[in-house]
């Protein structure tokens, strides 16, 4: 019994001791202010502006390039072919072709070229053709002056004139300019004779009859020589 009275003592007396304790520590939480500052940090961070400068370098690489050039010389060689005939292979062809040819000459004059022309319209080969001319005889200079001369009996030519006409006949420069220079031609008469043709089918001024013969070929004074003689 007297146990159980000191328990119950003792509660009440730490119950009143509590009850204490909470009145102090509300009054003390009265008068005591707790002030909390709140500081704000402002942080300004400022940009840095970074420049980045970049070099450019700039790696030329020279190339060399040789180039070897290899020239090849070809030698070439020309043989030239000679044919001779002998009177044992001469054919029938070839022996009537030079009589033909040789006929030709007779009454007529022609080039070398022009001869052999005239063998080939008459049906010879051309190894018919050309036995025939170069066995024929024939001085084609000489046929150069015979042809020059024919032409003057039949029409008036100037130097140059008749030169052309030779060459026509497909005789050489060299041929022909020996053909003119030697057919005996007097160039004053041929340059009258000729300004006579031209009267003979037309009318000429003195000036254009002038004009024609110097377009034949006739030097000036030749021309002059020819409207003078025809009576301009």
């Amino acid at each position: 019994m007297k146990k159980l009275l000191a328990v119950l003592l003792a509660s009440v007396s730490l119950l009143a001791f509590t009850a204490c304790g909470d009145g102090d520590s509300s009054d003390l939480s009265d008068r005591t202010t707790t002030s909390t500052t709140t500081t704000t940090t402002t942080t300004t961070t400022e940009p840095t502006a970074t420049t980045t400068t970049t070099k450019k370098t700039t790696t030329t690489k020279k190339t060399t390039t040789t180039t070897t050039t290899t020239t090849t010389t070809k030698k070439t060689t020309t043989t030239k072919k000679t044919t001779t005939t002998t009177s044992d292979n001469v054919t029938l062809g070839m022996k009537n072709a030079l009589d033909k040819a040789k006929s030709y000459l007779s009454w007529m004059n022609f080039s070398y070229e022009g001869l052999k022309g005239q063998l080939e319209y008459e049906g010879y080969s051309d190894e018919e053709q050309t036995y025939a001319v170069d066995n024929c005889g024939a001085d084609w200079n000489e046929q150069a002056v015979g042809k020059a001369k024919s032409y003057l009996e039949t029409t008036a030519f100037s130097y140059s004139g008749l030169i052309n006409q030779l060459e026509y006949e497909e005789f050489t420069t060299d041929q022909a300019t020996y053909g003119a220079d030697n057919c005996g031609a007097d160039w004053n008469e041929q340059a009258a004779k000729c300004a006579q043709n031209y009267l003979d089918v037309m009318s000429f001024s003195r000036s254009q009859l002038l004009d024609q013969l110097l377009y034949e070929g006739f030097t000036q004074s030749q021309a002059e020589y020819g409207v003078s003689a025809v009576g301009y």
